[in-house]
């Protein structure tokens, strides 16, 4: 038998917490405050593509080229609205700064219902909780977690939304993880139903017969 779960590791976006309004409504309000018009679901495509590229040419937010997340989201941002044949450096530049610091409110985000009782519940329990600051699905990021936690990975639980990032990449270090399928959309039918959660309400019950 297993021994007890002591930590829990939490992917944040999109399992505890969601953005209010998609990345293309938001570069769309912004570009109107700017005088421009570019329709939000050109600016989402945009962005997509100008994300792909900019994972693959400065991976982990740039870390290994020294680059911090200013500079980072900044210059995806400046790619995006090129792509939409915005050409001006200068506005380029507002534009990249006013959307990174936006973002960076708490007013573009809401926690989900379920995230609060969940961790109430984990802390009650006496777990400790972990966020860790390696890009996914790079292992590392669990690795990193299970030097600070200082248990094996048994005893460790990791929650998130994608299955790669999240549910393979944790399950592959021996970590328990969990699937998040808020939508139940019932994809990737090798995930076991025991891995899945449809809701944060789920995991106490799961945490709980882990520990029987």
């Amino acid at each position: 038998m297993r021994g007890p779960v002591r930590w829990v590791l939490w992917d944040v976006k999109d399992t505890l917490l969601k953005v209010r309004r998609s990345v293309g409504e938001k570069y769309c309000s912004e570009a109107e405050r700017a005088g421009l018009e570019l329709p939000a679901a050109q600016l989402e495509t945009a962005f997509r593509q100008a994300y792909r590229q900019q994972s693959r040419l400065f991976p982990n937010y740039g870390r290994a080229q020294g680059m911090n997340s200013q500079v980072w989201w900044t210059g995806l941002v400046r790619d995006t609205f090129a792509r939409c044949a915005v050409d001006d450096p200068a506005l380029l530049d507002r534009l990249a700064n006013n959307l990174y610091h936006n973002f960076c409110g708490p007013e573009n985000w809401e926690v989900f219902p379920d995230s609060n009782s969940t961790l109430k519940f984990c802390t009650a329990l006496g777990l400790k909780q972990e966020e860790a600051g390696v890009a996914k699905p790079d292992p590392a990021i669990f690795t990193q977690a299970l030097v600070r936690c200082g248990v094996p990975a048994s005893s460790v639980v990791h929650v998130g939304d994608h299955y790669v990032n999240d549910y393979l990449t944790s399950r592959s270090l021996g970590i328990r993880g969990y699937l998040l399928d808020r939508q139940v959309c019932h994809g990737h039918l090798d995930v076991p139903p025991q891995h899945r959660l449809h809701s944060l309400d789920e995991l106490p019950a799961r945490l709980k017969q882990d520990a029987d």
